[in-house]
C-alpha cells in the first residue's frame, strides 16, 4: 500500500470570508486571455484523442504557449466591419512520429482552433477575421522518457498546484454571472458578445460588482438601444446575485462609457481582441475559473499542457477538486486549502507533499475530521489517472 505525505494543519490565516477585504475576477470565454486559454484546451484535448486513436497511448506534447495579437474593427450600429485582422499563433511541443506511425500534429493543431472559434465567438468569421499559425516543434528527449510507457507516469518538472473549497460569496457571483452571462443569457440576448469581464470586490458587508460587457453591434440600432442593453445586463446580474448572497449589492455595467463623446463597449465581433487587447494563455483565471488574490495562486498556466504528467495542469485541478471533495463530505469545515508538490521523476500519484490546511466551524477542532480528510486526499490521489481521462473528455474546465 502506498504510504503519501499528507499533512493537515489548522488555516493560519483568516477564512475567506473573515477577511475584510475580498477581490475577485473572471475573465469571460470571449477575452483574449481566456480564448487562448480555450483554444490551447482545445488542442490539448485534440492531440490526446488522436494519439489515443492512432498509437493506443497519450504522446509527450504541450501547447500552453498560444498567443494571440488583437486587430481592430469598425464597429457601427447595426453592423461594422473587421479591419485588421486578429493573428493567433499556438506555440508548443508534439510528438509527431512513434514507432513507424506519423501524427500530423499541426493539422490537428489547426483545425481544432478553428472549431473553437467558431463555437464561441460566432460573430468572429475564421476564415477572414483571424488568422491562424501553428508552430509545433518537437519534444526534448528527457521530457519523453520521464512521460513514461503505460501504468502511473512520473511528474515532468518540481512544481505545485493548489486549490481551495468551498467558494466564498463573492466567489460564487463573479464566477456564476459570467458563466451565465455568456451561456443561457447571450442564448436569448445576441447583443451579448463573449467578451464579459466580471470584477467583485467586497468591503466588509457590501459587495461590488463591476462588470465589462462586449456589445455587437449587428444587434443594435442606435443609442438608446445600447444603453438599454446595458441596463438588462445589470438588472440580470443584481438578480442573479441575490441567489448567492443576502449582503448589500451594488452593480456596475460598462464604467468606462462616455455617452456624450460617443465613447461606449460596442464591437464587431463580441471581443475585445479587436480593439488592441491582446491575450495569452496562463495571464487569466486560474484551474477554478477564478483570479483569487485573497487565495494561494500558481503563477501555472493550466490550460494546453498534457494531462498525464504536467504537474503544472494535473496538481491545480487535482487540489481543486480535493478541497471540493473534502468540503462536500466532511461536515463543519468553513475553509479549506490544498497545496500539492511534486518531484520531477517521481511517481504523480504520490507528491513530494500534499499539504492541506483547514478552517473549521465552531466547536470541531481539526483533530475532529483530520482522519477523514487524509482518507478523501489519498483516495483522489489513487485514482489520478482517472482525472487525466475526464480531462480528455472535456469533462473539467481549465480555466
Amino acid at each position: 500500500m502506498t504510504e503519501r505525505n499528507i499533512r493537515v494543519a489548522a488555516l493560519d490565516r483568516p477564512a475567506a470570508e473573515d477577511e475584510p477585504v475580498e477581490i475577485v475576477e473572471r475573465k469571460g470565454i470571449g477575452h483574449p486571455d481566456s480564448l487562448c486559454d480555450g483554444i490551447a484546451e482545445s488542442v490539448s484535448r485534440a492531440l490526446a484523442a488522436a494519439y489515443l486513436d492512432r498509437v493506443g497511448r497519450i504522446l509527450h506534447y504541450n501547447t500552453d504557449e498560444t498567443q494571440l495579437v488583437a486587430g481592430s474593427a469598425a464597429p457601427a450600429f447595426g453592423g461594422g466591419e473587421v479591419v485588421e485582422p486578429i493573428y493567433l499563433l499556438i506555440v508548443g511541443r508534439a510528438t509527431s512520429e512513434y514507432e513507424g506511425t506519423t501524427i500530423p500534429t499541426e493539422p490537428i493543431a489547426l483545425r481544432a482552433a478553428r472549431q473553437y472559434l467558431e463555437a464561441h465567438v460566432p460573430e468572429l468569421d475564421v476564415g477572414t477575421d483571424v488568422v491562424i499559425d501553428v508552430k509545433l516543434g518537437e519534444g526534448s528527449g528527457d521530457l519523453r522518457d520521464v512521460f513514461g510507457e503505460g501504468g502511473v507516469a512520473m511528474a515532468n518538472d518540481t512544481s505545485y498546484g493548489v486549490g481551495h473549497a468551498p467558494l466564498s460569496e463573492t466567489e460564487e457571483i463573479v464566477l456564476n454571472a459570467e458563466r451565465r452571462l455568456t451561456g443561457e443569457y447571450a442564448a436569448e440576448h445576441p447583443e451579448l458578445g463573449p467578451d464579459v469581464k466580471v470584477m467583485g470586490k467586497r468591503e466588509g458587508d457590501a459587495i461590488d460588482i463591476t462588470v465589462a460587457a462586449a456589445m455587437v453591434d449587428t444587434y443594435i440600432g442606435d443609442v438608446e438601444e445600447y444603453a438599454a442593453a446595458v441596463e438588462e445586463v445589470r438588472e440580470y446580474v443584481a438578480e442573479l446575485a441575490g441567489e448567492y448572497t443576502d449582503r448589500a449589492v451594488s452593480i456596475d455595467v460598462n464604467t468606462a462609457d462616455d455617452y456624450d463623446a460617443g465613447s461606449i463597449y460596442l464591437t464587431t465581433t463580441g471581443t475585445s481582441a479587436e480593439q488592441g487587447d491582446d491575450g495569452s494563455v496562463g495571464r487569466g483565471n486560474r484551474a477554478n475559473g477564478l483570479i483569487t488574490p485573497n487565495r494561494s495562486m500558481s503563477m501555472e498556466a493550466t490550460s494546453g499542457k498534457n494531462p498525464v504528467n504536467h504537474i503544472g495542469k494535473i496538481y491545480n485541478l487535482l487540489s481543486t477538486e480535493i478541497a471540493e471533495r473534502v468540503v462536500d463530505d466532511v461536515a463543519g469545515i468553513r475553509d479549506l486549502r490544498v497545496r500539492l508538490l511534486s518531484q520531477i521523476g517521481r511517481p504523480v500519484d504520490q507528491p513530494h507533499v500534499a499539504d492541506i490546511h483547514v478552517s473549521t466551524e465552531a466547536g470541531i477542532a481539526v483533530g475532529d475530521v483530520e482522519d477523514e480528510i487524509r482518507t478523501i486526499v489519498d483516495r483522489e490521489l489513487a485514482d489520478i489517472t482517472g482525472l487525466t481521462e475526464r480531462v480528455i473528455e472535456g469533462d473539467i474546465s481549465t480555466f
